[in-house]
């Protein structure tokens, strides 16, 4: 690992993106730094994200749960954003990789630090 690399948070909503996204993401995320907070948010108790799980023990992914209580909320949104805040302010960090699959980010990506 290089230490002068950038030290990057990556971010998944697992909810809104696909499994195969992560094929090309650590070639991706070296462009920029290196991963040193890798989660992917989302409700693992379900049957829709079967496909992630291959795909979080390859990449050393952490899966983070978060309850689906009713249809169409946001609670995974709201947990990454509140965990992006969180390592934000551990002050740890020199950038993130935010990947989502719908527009819900938009704004978090583009937020000056």
């Amino acid at each position: 690992m290089n230490s002068d690399a950038a030290k990057l948070a990556v971010l998944i909503d697992a909810d809104n993106a696909q499994p195969a996204t992560i094929d090309g993401l650590p070639a991706e995320v070296a462009k920029y730094g290196t991963a040193h907070v890798k989660r992917a948010y989302g409700d693992w108790t379900g049957t829709n994200l079967r496909g992630w799980k291959e795909q979080l023990l390859t990449a050393s992914i952490q899966p983070m749960q978060q309850f689906s209580y009713t249809t169409g909320n946001n609670a995974t949104d709201a947990a990454m954003i509140i965990d992006a805040v969180d390592l934000l302010y551990t002050e740890r960090f020199d950038g993130f990789c935010l990947i989502f699959g719908d527009g819900d980010f938009t704004r978090l990506a583009y937020s000056p630090v």
